[in-house]
């Protein structure tokens, strides 16, 4: 199931925290300080993805993004999604780096996962530790990558992130399909999709949802602006299902 191009070397990213049954699935090691509390991920990405072809990634400053754009509010003549796509063309430098993606994400998410965000009323059924969950699994689909030209690249299991959920965070069947429909729609409102648009500029695009009409387990990925959604598309509905199977087995 796994294609990588070449052997590629594991990598170490270093974080504020990280749930230790991530260890359940292959690839991935995690490890916490018992003094700090920090948490060590390890990921082998021969082992954890399915696809890692031409590994490199593009970001903005995290720091410069909550200074310049997150203040940022829409216009009558001009979209926010216009206002992050010239902001990720005028501010865009690449990496080839996983650890700095992962560290940049863990800012990214730690930021629209934030746990004070459930203190709105229309939040009361959110499962428990959500917060966490979509945290901690974003963090890691930030390493997934599609090209220009609609190709899936680079995919690991936390791509189908509420499969993952049920292997990571026992959750049963019913529960991950809530924290979909959740992930999808009700985290996302207009004025926190607002936000979503923003923040992810900081990894060089924006968040497209697998799923379509209804949630059905298909996650989501940041694209680059400009890709080939059709072609995407048409990918990503040839793989779900050997993909969220894979995940299940990990």
């Amino acid at each position: 199931m796994n294609a990588v191009a070449e052997k590629a070397a594991p990598f170490t990213a270093e974080l504020p925290s990280f749930t230790s049954t991530w260890n359940r699935m292959n690839g991935i090691a995690v490890t916490t300080d018992q003094v700090t509390g920090r948490a060590r991920v390890t990921i082998d990405p021969n082992e954890w993805f399915f696809r890692y072809e031409n590994p490199q990634w593009v970001l903005c400053d995290w720091e410069q993004i909550k200074a310049d754009l997150l203040v940022q509010v829409e216009k009558s003549d001009i979209a926010i999604e216009q206002v992050a796509l010239d902001y990720v063309a005028a501010n865009r430098r690449e990496t080839t780096d996983p650890v700095e993606v992962l560290n940049h994400a863990w800012e990214v998410y730690d930021y629209l996962f934030r746990d004070d965000l459930l203190d709105d009323p229309e939040l009361a059924s959110v499962p428990e530790g959500a917060t966490t969950m979509l945290r901690e699994c974003s963090v890691l689909m930030a390493l997934n990558r599609v090209d220009e030209d609609g190709h899936i690249s680079i995919a690991s299991p936390a791509w189908m992130l509420c499969k993952a959920m049920e292997v990571v965070y026992d959750l049963d069947e019913k529960t991950a399909t809530a924290m979909d429909e959740f992930y999808h729609s009700g985290w996302f409102n207009e004025y926190r999709r607002r936000e979503s648009l923003l923040a992810h500029a900081a990894l060089g695009g924006r968040l497209v949802h697998g799923c379509q009409s209804a949630a059905n387990m298909s996650g989501g990925v940041v694209v680059p602006y400009g890709a080939d959604m059709a072609k995407f598309r048409r990918e990503l509905s040839t793989m779900r299902l050997p993909w969220i199977e894979a995940t299940l087995q990990k």
